[in-house]
C-alpha cells in the first residue's frame, strides 16, 4: 500500500481507508500495473484533499458538485486537458468502485464531463531516422565522435542508479552495457513493446528460432509479437557476449541487466534512449516515441490496422487508428514539400 500511505498523511480515517481498500482493489482484482495503479491514487487522493478542505470527513460526501468543484481548481491551476482528461477517467473508476462497495449511495461519476484532448499527434522518428539511429553495429568502423566499443568520448558504463560500476572500462564486462543499450533499443523498435513490457521480459520469454517475443502487457494480458531481424541479432549478442559478464546469484531469468546484476530499470532506458537520439542528432523523444515511430512505419509499409493493434496490444481498434492519422499527416507534408502545385 505504498501509494496509499504516501497520499494518505493528514487525511480523515475514512478516507485513509478507503483509498488503501482502492489500491488493493486495483493491484489484486485489476491487476493494473505499478505505474498505473501509482496515477490513479495520486488523482483520487488529490480529489479526497479537496473534499477535505472543504469540509468533507467521508466518501459519502463526495457529489457532482464537489467533483465538477475539483476538477474547475484543477483547470484553474492550469493542467493540460489530457491531465484532465485522465483525472476524470480515474475518478469515475473510482466513484463505480465506491458505489459499488456501498460507500456511495449514488454514483455521481457518470455525471462528470470528460474534456476533450487536444488533437495533437505523437512525435515520431522518419524511416531513415530510425535506420540512423540503430545503424552502428560492432565491427563497423567507429562513427566519427566516437570510441570503439561503441560509446561516445567520456561516456560512462552505467548501473540502474546511473553509477559507474566499479572497476570503470578496464571492468571484464566494459561492453556488456552497449551490446545491451543496442539489443534494448532494437527491441523497442523492432517489436514496438512498451518499456515496462520490456523491462518485465525474461531470457525464456524470447523464441530465437521463430523470432517472437512473449509480452506481459496492461492489465496482465499476454501477448506474442514478432521481432525484427535486427533485433533478434543485437538479442542474440546481448545474451551471448553480454548478459554472462553482467549476471550475479540474485540475477534470476531477467533478460536485462543493470550493471550491478538486477533486473533493468525502465528510468535506465528512458536515459539511453534519450543519450542515443541526441548522439545522432535526432528528435529528441523516449521509449514510448520508438513506439509510436515502429506503429507508424508498419502501417507506412503496408500492414493492416488490426496487425498493428495486436502487436501494439490494444484493447480497442480506436487506440491503434491514432496512427493511421499520424501517417496521413506525414503524407501530407511529402505531398506539400514535393507536389509543384502544392
Amino acid at each position: 500500500m505504498e501509494a496509499s500511505r504516501e497520499h494518505g498523511e493528514g487525511r480523515p480515517p475514512a478516507f485513509a481507508r478507503a483509498l488503501d481498500e482502492y489500491e488493493r482493489h486495483l493491484r489484486a482484482e485489476r491487476g493494473l500495473s505499478p505505474h498505473t495503479v501509482r496515477a490513479y491514487i495520486g488523482d483520487v487522493a488529490d480529489l479526497l484533499a479537496h473534499a477535505h478542505r472543504m469540509g468533507a470527513e467521508d466518501v459519502a460526501c463526495l457529489d457532482i458538485r464537489m467533483l465538477r468543484a475539483w476538477l474547475a481548481t484543477q483547470h484553474a491551476l492550469g493542467r493540460s486537458r489530457a491531465t484532465l482528461a485522465r483525472r476524470t477517467a480515474s475518478v469515475r473508476v473510482f466513484t463505480a468502485y465506491a458505489h459499488r462497495r456501498g460507500l456511495l449511495k449514488v454514483d455521481p461519476g457518470p455525471l462528470l464531463g470528460t474534456p476533450k484532448r487536444a488533437g495533437t499527434l505523437p512525435r515520431v522518428l522518419r524511416q531513415d531516422e530510425a535506420a540512423a539511429l540503430l545503424g552502428r553495429r560492432p565491427g563497423n568502423p567507429t562513427p566519427a565522435g566516437q570510441v570503439p566499443g561503441g560509446r561516445a568520448p567520456g561516456e560512462r558504463a552505467h548501473d540502474e542508479s546511473g553509477r559507474q560500476p566499479e572497476g570503470g572500462h578496464g571492468s571484464g564486462h566494459s561492453d556488456a552495457p552497449w551490446l545491451r543499450d543496442r539489443a534494448v533499443l532494437e527491441l523497442l523498435y523492432g517489436s514496438a513493446v512498451r518499456v515496462g513490457e520490456l523491462c518485465g521480459l525474461d531470457v525464456d520469454d524470447i523464441d530465437a528460432g521463430r523470432r517472437t517475443v512473449r509480452v506481459l502487457g496492461k492489465g496482465g494480458k499476454e501477448r506474442t509479437v514478432p521481432m525484427s531481424a535486427p533485433a533478434a541479432r543485437a538479442l542474440e549478442a546481448w545474451l551471448r557476449r553480454g548478459r554472462p559478464g553482467l549476471a550475479r546469484d540474485g540475477s534470476g531469468a531477467a533478460l536485462f541487466l543493470g550493471t550491478r546484476g538486477g533486473r533493468l530499470h525502465p528510468t535506465v532506458v528512458r536515459r539511453v534512449v534519450h543519450r542515443w537520439l541526441a548522439e545522432e542528432n535526432l528528435p529528441d523523444m523516449g521509449p514510448h516515441g520508438l513506439r509510436h515511430s515502429a506503429a507508424t512505419h508498419l502501417l507506412e509499409g503496408g500492414a493492416d490496422l488490426r496487425s498493428v493493434q495486436e502487436i501494439l496490444g490494444h484493447s480497442s481498434l480506436a487506440t491503434t487508428q491514432l496512427y493511421t492519422h499520424v501517417s496521413a499527416e506525414r503524407l501530407r507534408q511529402a505531398y506539400r514539400q514535393a507536389h509543384p502545385r502544392a
